[in-house]
């Protein structure tokens, strides 16, 4: 892979609408990133971030790299849960784990799914969501594969299949 980073392997318009969204939801997330901006300088002033729409703030966001790497996890994380839930639910659905939209059951402890069901899971996600759903299969391969045995493999298969990404 590329990247190191699964976040910055996301083209610009697709990190910018995610972060639309999660601004526009989160104030305290907004709030954080207009203060990360303020701190890198570049004569922008709190209370001018502030009146920007979420659009606009997201752009200069992603522009600036403003995203730490320990941003990461929680922005793929809603991704997949919140913004875009559809491949979590495929994957959920196809390995037979028990889910309510893109939310594993509570109750559940990982492993979620034997290897034949993460196997099957996988190729349903590929087939359904094509590169997007390759991504999702590498963000849950590294953060979580514990919890889905045999996934690390399946992903690396993918990746050769697919060339570099």
């Amino acid at each position: 892979m590329a990247s190191s980073s699964l976040y910055r392997a996301l083209a610009p318009a697709r990190r910018v609408a995610l972060l639309t969204r999660l601004i526009g939801d989160r104030k305290e997330l907004r709030a954080l990133y207009i203060q990360r901006l303020v701190k890198r300088g570049g004569g922008f002033r709190a209370v001018t971030l502030m009146q920007w729409p979420a659009e606009k703030l997201a752009r200069e966001i992603v522009r600036t790299n403003a995203q730490t790497s320990e941003d990461e996890l929680d922005l793929l994380q809603a991704l997949y849960v919140d913004v875009e839930p559809a491949i979590q639910e495929t994957f959920l659905t196809a390995a037979g784990v028990a889910h309510e939209g893109a939310t594993i059951e509570e109750t559940l402890e990982p492993p979620f799914a034997d290897a034949p069901a993460v196997a099957r899971a996988a190729e349903a996600v590929r087939a359904a969501h094509g590169e997007d759903g390759v991504h999702y299969l590498r963000t849950i391969a590294r953060y979580n594969g514990a919890a889905w045995p045999g996934i690390e493999p399946l992903v690396a298969a993918f990746d050769t299949a697919l060339g570099p990404a």
